[in-house]
């Protein structure tokens, strides 16, 4: 458990950079929102982020910004007979012909999506 939440700090820590250099190069003063999308697959543990953003964010422009994580399931191509469908593992079988040549096309992203700054 603690080499995951020291996982998500790393991550918060690159977040809160990545957004305050944003938003100072917006000419905002704070940040009072950040909305990000986190793949089910990306290994990313929701709540421990949520909790080291908002240590991440201490002394910073995100200080006390609300943190929304959108959470989007995963989905793999199966390449043998081309059926598209929801996986919840990066080992996924196809549930048409049983197959395990499957190409996961969503749900190990971790992207920034929007970021609310006030300019005040």
């Amino acid at each position: 458990m603690q080499l995951q939440v020291m996982h998500e700090m790393s991550l918060a820590i690159n977040i809160v950079e990545l957004v305050s250099a944003k938003a100072q190069a917006a000419g905002g003063q704070r940040i009072t929102s950040v909305e990000l999308e986190a793949g089910k697959l990306s290994g990313v543990m929701v709540e421990a982020l949520v909790f080291c953003f908002e240590a991440a964010a201490r002394n910073t422009l995100a200080e006390g910004a609300f943190l929304e994580i959108r959470e989007i399931e995963g989905r793999g191509n199966c390449l043998a007979c081309g059926h598209s469908f929801i996986v919840d593992s990066l080992l996924g079988q196809c549930p048409q012909c049983d197959g395990y040549a499957v190409e996961i096309v969503q749900g190990r992203e971790l992207k920034v999506l929007s970021l609310i700054v006030d300019e005040e």
